[in-house]
């Protein structure tokens, strides 16, 4: 697995700098400069997202065992920033999201539960987000080859997301503990219990149709928040577009992102996709690289503080381990005890050494001293 995320990294990264090159990095330099202050409204549109995101995750624990706010969203940046900056698949994040939610008190079961349905909304709400996307698509320019290309994709991906509900309400035991085998270690499979318990929280999750379809629409809000991105930004290059275009580029975009959730940060295929999609509506190839490189650089704003908190809260759960695992002072006092002038281990008790005496014979042996010297 990882010699194959190795190969795509390289195989993307060889595709970005072909892209760049033959675009003309004066070019690109130029667009990307004329953003301006756009680049950072890009940036707080990117981290609103990832902040609304984890009001989705939040919605969709039932009362009883729901965690704060707080702690949904900050995890919820930590799983972005691992899943687009670090080399590994986009979901990498999510496991480690559910094994820190576990360690905030959460039960294992169902921080893992709560993880792969706030997957399954996010999935949903993109393919809905692609559909509407791709109708506007069609609704301003006709068909096309990316209709066409579009359309067949989501064929693909509808009985996908089909089947990954169906394994979570199936008897689908074996294939998840396969699937987390291969993105988790043993010990952040711990972490979120046992397959049993884990099936039996996704049960009870999905029991709630009502918090269900709440994850659903916060989610598909996050992704109305993301299109600004591509709204504000292309306007403070100089080429404006209607908010129905933005919805195309970013819901198609994205699309394409999803597809390549293989890539790490789908490098080459975010700026492959978004030429292709601007070119649609009149905005050349230099000018969508540097949209492309805006959004990489609220990937890498809003990436970095996520795996910093993920690094000082790893760091704290290791001394809270240390320090559960040290002896108490008490402790170590207890395992001796004073004879004359020296400390002798009080487990051994009168088996392998002198033992003390206590209480009231004490005293008798105190008293007897003055005999024994009387004797000498």
């Amino acid at each position: 697995m990882k010699r194959l995320t190795t190969l795509a990294l390289i195989a993307g990264l060889c595709t970005v700098v072909g892209l760049f090159l033959s675009s003309g990095l004066e070019d690109v330099a130029a667009a990307v400069v004329s953003a301006g202050w756009g680049a950072l409204a890009v940036v707080a549109a990117r981290a609103v997202a990832v902040a609304w995101a984890g009001l989705g995750w939040y919605v969709i624990f039932p009362v009883s065992g729901r965690p704060n706010l707080s702690a949904c969203i900050n995890l919820r940046f930590v799983r972005e920033g691992i899943n687009t900056l670090l080399p590994v698949a986009t979901v990498g994040g999510d496991f480690v999201g559910a094994r820190l939610l576990a360690k905030r008190g959460v039960a294992g079961g169902l921080a893992g539960a709560s993880m792969f349905v706030d997957m399954m909304t996010q999935a949903l709400t993109q393919l809905l987000f692609t559909l509407g996307g791709l109708g506007l698509l069609v609704w301003l320019a006709g068909d096309g080859p990316i209709v066409r290309t579009v359309a067949g994709g989501l064929a693909i991906a509808a009985p996908a997301i089909g089947a990954f509900y169906l394994i979570q309400r199936r008897a689908g035991h074996r294939l998840i503990q396969g699937i987390v085998d291969r993105f988790a270690s043993g010990r952040e499979w711990q972490a979120l219990g046992a397959v049993d318990v884990l099936y039996d929280n996704l049960r009870r999750l999905y029991g709630a149709p009502l918090r269900i379809f709440s994850g659903i629409g916060v989610h598909l809000v996050g992704w109305l928040i993301g299109t600004i991105e591509v709204y504000v930004c292309l306007h403070f290059m100089g080429y404006p577009v209607s908010f129905a275009e933005a919805i195309v580029i970013e819901s198609l975009a994205q699309a394409v992102r999803g597809a390549a959730f293989a890539v790490p940060g789908a490098l080459g295929a975010q700026e492959g996709g978004l030429i292709a999609l601007c070119a649609l509506f009149g905005i050349p190839a230099e000018v969508a690289l540097a949209l492309s490189l805006v959004k990489r650089l609220a990937d890498l704003l809003v990436g970095v503080p996520g795996l910093w908190l993920w690094h000082t809260q790893e760091g704290r759960l290791r001394r809270e381990a240390a320090e559960a695992d040290a002896p108490a002072p008490e402790e170590e006092r207890a395992t001796f005890r004073r004879v004359g002038g020296a400390s002798v281990p009080a487990t051994l008790g009168p088996f392998y050494s002198y033992a003390p005496p206590r209480g009231a014979n004490a005293h008798s042996e105190d008293a007897a001293v003055p005999e024994l010297k009387k004797c000498a």
